[in-house]
């Protein structure tokens, strides 16, 4: 999945809790997407819900995006299993002494990377990766 559609990357979401679940065979990125739906209990019932793939989420709703919030926690999965961007690892290592848990520290990293997308599209330019370790590290 390099650049999947919307529908299919909730699709995707959606296949993976439900394989979890029924316990059915499932890939690696299939079981490190249901492990991260597993620690996000209040999104359980939307991806077992016959509307979960049409429905939308605006900010105006004031509801977080619970297929956007999981794909960018797969995203910053990846980012860490290959250092990518370079530091993001050893940043992920000093949040994790000053957080509660591994989940909340991914999600300073996730509020980082979002924001750091959010500039780049409103500014229609590359993804800056030394601001977005920056904004990792401010919050250290």
């Amino acid at each position: 999945m390099f650049n999947p559609s919307r529908d299919q990357a909730r699709q995707f979401l959606v296949t993976a809790w439900h394989k979890r679940r029924a316990a059915l065979p499932a890939t690696p990125l299939e079981t490190l997407a249901a492990d991260l739906i597993a620690v996000h209990p209040e999104y359980h019932a939307l991806l077992e819900a016959d509307d979960a793939l049409s429905r939308e989420w605006t900010p105006e709703m004031g509801q977080t995006n619970p297929f956007l919030h999981l794909s960018l926690h797969l995203a910053v999965e990846e980012q860490l299993s290959i250092d990518q961007p370079p530091g993001i690892r050893a940043a992920l290592e000093r949040l994790l002494n000053q957080r509660d848990s591994r989940h909340a520290a991914l999600h300073t990293v996730i509020d980082a990377l979002a924001e750091t997308l959010w500039q780049a599209q409103r500014d229609r330019q590359p993804l800056d990766a030394e601001r977005y370790l920056e904004r990792i590290c401010r919050s250290l």
